[in-house]
């Protein structure tokens, strides 16, 4: 194996580290902001669970942040909450850093 074959590998394994670091701390980011939210709301138990769950499928629906931004600001507005959509950012923002963080940590 040649010198730029080894880089390719170890670029590819790089890549594929920095892709799975990224969705397992969205993944985490998602569950705080869910729980977050869902205690604004008054969820506890199953009820939110079943709202973490909501939350995470929500981030499938499109490429970036703004479909869980946008559900977990609607369903707040639907409750009659009025939580700013800077608020809703900032804490996403701190969750993610956090949730990087964590896995870094845990993977060593």
């Amino acid at each position: 194996m040649t010198t730029f074959d080894e880089r390719e590998k170890g670029y590819e394994k790089k890549f594929a580290m920095d892709a799975d670091l990224k969705f397992k701390a969205e993944s985490r980011r998602n569950k705080a902001l869910a729980e977050w939210a869902g205690a604004k709301l008054g969820y506890s138990g199953g009820t939110l669970e079943d709202y973490i769950k909501a939350v995470r499928k929500a981030d499938l629906a499109e490429k970036g942040d703004d479909d869980v931004l946008r559900k977990v600001k609607a369903d707040l507005d639907a409750a009659g909450l009025n939580v700013a959509e800077t608020e809703i950012r900032s804490f996403m923002a701190q969750a993610l850093a956090k949730a990087v963080q964590d896995v870094e940590s845990a993977r060593g």
